[in-house]
């Protein structure tokens, strides 16, 4: 029985946000890792007041410059990852109710030489790198050869990508689209199956390169129904922020913002919060993975996780009585780990709503589609197979 139901829930993935090692971090080369702790040791304390009032201490007591709260204002807990992996589409797919068994595939030692040659033969250009790589590091080490020769540079990561990144004065931006969906064609099947194809454009000249926001992806569509597409059938609203468009490749979808970065990416919300609809307005925050995670930085991990917190108190005071607040992440990705990995953690689960008596713990989910189980729970619409809701567990 319902004890709470919303018209609008606004639902927000702060992008490998984890908060410890999963029982099964082992199996994933990842024991030790704890994205939120190390950060916090390495930050000498992190400030986030908001996320503390929330119950970021309840959830674990040992996170330095993090205290319990004595009255916390949100229900709070963990959630565990069910899927075989940790990447991001594997944890958002698990969020909207799918279970993947077969782990995308990865590229460590750079694709194989039949996958460039067709990319070549059917772009007409040439790949230099083929290889895993940092895309800043990357473009300044083979950006002048690029310009030089129109060569694409392909490059992968510890995720299952290919990125193709190009100076947008010599490969201008629908030219790169085009030569990334060719790419998207020739690894949809078993044989590749490559997660995400990511269109890098950068700027600038040898020394002084930029990355720019016009990054498309191209991803595999969903391997099943999902909460959004059920959501869109049933003629609810569906609003993707961020990269959540490509993620899902456009699947349950019917209005998507590109976003620059973390801030933009609540600008867009705090606008989105200002229109009527009724549904789910679903935003991923990515500079957590991307920019921080990644490139193994905790300081700057740190410093963005703080400044979200600062804007927490915008978002909250447009939530209307209707609303919902639920914040969470996809996958760890601790930047003290070695690699650049992503890592095999717990995720914190926050849900916030306007006159809450009380926050209490919410029991451990031990999948991700818990969360979309209880999307699909208030919106009396039919729930995935995996998952259970916790809307009862909310007063």
């Amino acid at each position: 029985m319902k004890n709470r139901e919303f018209e609008r829930i606004f639902l927000i993935v702060l992008d490998s946000v984890g908060i410890g090692e999963a029982p099964d971090a082992k199996d994933f080369g990842d024991l030790g890792s704890d994205t939120l702790g190390h950060i916090a040791e390495k930050m000498n304390g992190l400030n986030l007041p908001h996320l503390s009032k929330f119950g970021l201490g309840n959830i674990r007591d040992d996170i330095k410059g993090i205290t319990p709260a004595d009255h916390p204002e949100a229900y709070y807990g963990r959630m565990q990852e069910a899927s075989n992996g940790k990447d991001t589409m594997t944890g958002h797919w698990e969020i909207m109710g799918l279970k993947i068994d077969t782990p995308f595939i990865t590229f460590p030692d750079g694709f194989p030489n039949e996958l460039i040659h067709e990319l070549e033969e059917k772009t007409g250009r040439k790949v230099i790198g083929n290889k895993p790589a940092s895309g800043t590091e990357i473009i300044k080490e083979l950006g002048e050869k690029h310009m030089e020769t129109g060569d694409l540079i392909v490059y992968t990561s510890a995720d299952s990508v290919l990125q193709i990144a190009a100076h947008e004065d010599i490969i201008p931006i629908d030219e790169l689209y085009r030569i990334c969906e060719i790419a998207r064609e020739l690894t949809r099947d078993e044989k590749y199956m490559v997660g995400r194809v990511i269109a890098r454009p950068f700027i600038g000249n040898p020394g002084q390169f930029e990355r720019t926001a016009n990054r498309h992806d191209y991803a595999l569509k969903p391997f099943g129904h999902t909460v959004m597409n059920e959501l869109k059938d049933q003629n609810f609203d569906v609003i993707a922020l961020g990269k959540i468009n490509d993620i899902y490749d456009g699947e349950g979808v019917t209005d998507a913002l590109r976003t620059k970065d973390n801030m933009d990416g609540v600008d867009k919300l705090l606008d989105v919060m200002d229109r009527p609809f009724h549904g789910l307005a679903f935003l991923n925050l990515v500079d957590f993975d991307a920019k921080y995670g990644h490139r193994r930085d905790p300081i700057g991990y740190g410093e963005a996780l703080e400044a979200f917190d600062r804007r927490l108190p915008e978002i909250l005071d447009k939530l209307t009585d209707k609303d919902g607040l639920i914040i969470t992440a996809d996958h760890g990705n601790d930047p003290t780990y070695s690699g650049t990995d992503h890592t095999r953690e717990f995720v914190p689960l926050f849900v916030y709503y306007n006159h809450i008596e009380e926050g209490k713990e919410l029991p451990l989910r031990h999948t991700f589609a818990d969360l979309g189980a209880t999307v699909s729970d208030n919106f009396s619409i039919p729930m995935p197979a995996n998952g259970k809701s916790f809307l009862d567990k909310l007063s």
